[in-house]
């Protein structure tokens, strides 16, 4: 009984953090705006990837460190929040790109280096994930999987948000608008990430 219910509270726990609006998500969404849902979907990988190595590195290594360095968070903060200040600015800058030539899209790398810095990977490693996750390899596996199967679908729907923006229906929101509403919001994220950092 104990299992079942700390189980479905890590579920629940990782579900609402995914789906919550981030850096990650709105680059998503992006994603499905500029190349379509089939086009996007591939970026879920780098997603994972991006906070598998975050979650592991946070558990694994850096959470005993960070009790006696409490700075290397705030470091880890400092990185992230830079780093999407300047994704705002260049997603902002792109905005007038769309339906040109030049146009450019979310790239892994640009998705990848955001999900790594994404602090919702040391809230993972910290706060959600057991703390004997990191301690074997079967008990790394089974936070990690469940992670995984609830990651591919909440991304996914992240990426049909992004496409059902360019319908139709939507179109006097323009993708141009739509863009530059993400670029603010990456920036605010970025804010509220640099104010967490030294509060």
């Amino acid at each position: 009984m104990s299992f079942d219910f700390h189980s479905f509270v890590f579920l629940l726990s990782v579900a609402v953090i995914l789906l919550t609006p981030g850096p990650t998500n709105t680059l998503l969404a992006l994603a499905g705006l500029g190349l379509g849902i089939r086009r996007a979907l591939p970026l879920l990988a780098f997603e994972l990837a991006g906070y598998i190595l975050s979650i592991s590195l946070w558990g694994i290594l850096l959470a005993p460190i960070q009790v006696q360095f409490p700075w290397i968070a705030t470091l880890v903060k400092v990185a992230s929040s830079g780093y999407l200040a300047y994704t705002a600015i260049k997603v902002w800058r792109d905005a007038r790109l769309l339906q040109t030539p030049q146009q450019r899209s979310i790239t892994p790398r640009i998705l990848f280096v955001a999900t790594l810095l994404n602090p919702k990977g040391l809230l993972f490693a910290l706060v959600i994930f057991p703390p004997h996750a990191f301690e074997t390899l079967p008990a790394y596996a089974l936070a990690m999987v469940p992670f995984t199967c609830l990651l591919a679908p909440i991304g996914a729907l992240w990426i049909s948000v992004g496409s059902a923006l360019n319908t139709k229906r939507l179109s006097f929101i323009g993708p141009r608008k739509i863009q530059q509403i993400s670029s603010v919001a990456l920036g605010m994220f970025s804010a509220l990430i640099a104010w967490t950092a030294f509060r």
